[in-house]
């Protein structure tokens, strides 16, 4: 369970964006960021809609590596 979550947490610490922080441009509860990236929830796929939206709005190469990593290997199929 929890590879968008996984992900998520990955490209929010390789890019120096705080879960508090996503969670407030998100407009969401930091809690639901901590339970996606700890793997206690999975979002959904409008949530994973939402998190590229928002993560583009932060940073464009964060949101390329979140797509990249969570959907590469069908991409290039």
């Amino acid at each position: 369970m929890g590879k968008a979550g996984d992900i998520l947490k990955q490209v929010l610490e390789k890019y120096d964006i705080t879960q508090y922080r996503f969670a407030a441009t998100m407009g969401v509860d930091r809690t639901s960021v901590y339970r996606w990236c700890s793997g206690k929830i999975d979002p959904t796929g409008d949530t994973i809609l939402e998190i590229v939206r928002v993560l583009k709005s932060m940073d464009p190469d964060a949101a390329s590596e979140f797509v990249n990593q969570y959907l590469g290997h069908e991409l290039e199929e």
